[in-house]
């Protein structure tokens, strides 16, 4: 059975799921942090190592200018609220992606965030704000690196590559994330949409994976 070290989701669908409920799509969001807490509790359960959660892309900026100014007042809530139950579940909170284009305000919980959860041994649970792959392996590769170890490391210091991918909402595509990561990462598309992602979808999520032979191009076993 593959072992699962380092999970990833990319969680859409958060505004389809409010319009088709007659609902703004701020509901959506608010109903999409609900489905974070349950996806973070019920990974350190399933003994996930790393969690990295996809939650505003650089992308994301083209969007209007009064559902970027809700997600990030979204952002702050949450870190304001979840610090301290991190804290005390032993999760570790990392945020990847830029941080410069980020309120000020915003960015300074940030800090204070990493700082009181820096000990959590339990589960490292990463955000990607304001992120784009192609970006930050540009980023990567101005720094000289001559081995794929050495890019890898850049990228993500201390965190294993992606075992298994998965992405609600019924679309079908990596969207900019953790492309280099996810290289040899097992990938599951779900047609729930994030509000509706559920302890028991990531429960056979998991179960799904570890029913696949991971080969990494190599051969499992060959007959005499």
């Amino acid at each position: 059975m593959p072992l699962l070290h380092h999970l990833a989701i990319i969680m859409d669908g958060n505004g389809r799921w409010a319009t088709a409920r007659g609902l703004r799509r701020a509901a959506g969001h608010r109903a999409g942090v609900e489905a974070v807490r349950r996806t973070v509790r019920a990974a350190a359960e399933a003994d996930v190592k790393v969690l990295t959660l996809y939650a505003f892309s650089a992308d994301n900026w083209k969007r209007p200018p009064l559902e970027v100014e809700i997600l990030l007042r979204l952002f702050r809530r949450h870190l304001l609220v979840e610090t301290r139950r991190l804290v005390e579940n032993g999760v570790r909170l990392s945020i990847i992606g830029r941080r410069d284009r980020l309120p000020s305000v915003l960015r300074d919980l940030i800090g204070h965030a990493e700082h009181e959860t820096a000990h959590g041994t339990r589960l490292h649970l990463r955000l990607a704000i304001d992120y784009s792959a192609r970006d930050e392996i540009l980023r990567a590769a101005r720094t000289g690196p001559r081995t794929r170890e050495e890019l890898a490391s850049s990228l993500s210091p201390g965190v294993p590559d992606v075992d298994l991918l998965i992405r609600t909402g019924a679309e079908h595509r990596l969207s900019d994330f953790l492309l280099w990561e996810c290289a040899y990462a097992e990938l599951l598309f779900l047609d729930v949409m994030w509000p509706d992602f559920t302890e028991a979808h990531l429960g056979s999520a998991l179960a799904a994976f570890h029913s696949r032979d991971r080969r990494f191009g190599a051969l499992t076993a060959v007959p005499a």
